[in-house]
């Protein structure tokens, strides 16, 4: 493994220590699926501990589908807490995207097992949560915890997609995911849109 991507690593690990040394147990916390034209947005929150032993915690982009797999088994074996949520196409069409995303993180903070003192929380909006925190611009390449928390997302949401794929196979998510490939954009044009579409999505395509 490159040296510079095992220091990116160690930084991150190093990263959650200090904020366990000022905050106490907190919770890292990210979301996956804002950006498709079909399906649930989802989100993840993760409380690890310094000793939790999971190693490859990374920026789940820059993982490949095996790895992000493979880690989304042990995160949910090792965390010492884990929750992930989501919500529906409903509510992103009622609240807005970012608003969905925003209550997907919210409850998925909510349903961890072990209350976080602090959320650390992926990107620049911070949710309206029952505890202090703070956004990190870039987290899942910052902090284990919002890796971690990136990865089951991610993962999460893949898998769902991939059960749509057998609801709606004319459509081909197991292929984009529900993003906006040219070829997700021609089989709408071909089909149509089906239930899990998010209309507003759809406005310049249909």
């Amino acid at each position: 493994m490159r040296q510079d991507t095992l220091l990116r690593r160690q930084a991150m690990l190093d990263y959650d220590t200090e904020k366990r040394r000022i905050h106490g147990v907190f919770c890292g916390v990210d979301e996956a699926g804002r950006g498709p034209l079909a399906g649930d947005v989802f989100a993840a929150a993760v409380i690890l501990t310094d000793d939790c032993g999971i190693t490859g915690l990374d920026d789940s982009k820059k993982l490949s589908e095996k790895k992000r797999e493979e880690l989304f088994k042990e995160i949910k074996e090792k965390a010492a807490a884990w929750c992930i949520a989501t919500a529906s196409v409903a509510e992103i069409e009622e609240i807005n995207i970012l608003n969905a995303a925003m209550l997907a993180m919210k409850r998925a903070v909510e349903g961890l097992a072990q209350s976080p003192a602090y959320a650390l929380v992926d990107g620049n909006k911070f949710p309206k949560l029952s505890i202090s925190g703070e956004t990190v611009v870039k987290g899942d390449a910052t902090s284990a915890s919002i890796a971690a928390a990136s990865i089951l997302a991610k993962v999460a949401r893949d898998q769902y997609m991939l059960e749509q794929a057998k609801l709606y196979p004319q459509y081909a998510f197991e292929k984009h995911k529900g993003y906006g490939t040219a070829e997700h954009r021609a089989l709408l044009q071909q089909y149509g849109a089906c239930p899990i579409h998010r209309p507003s999505f759809l406005k310049k395509i249909l």
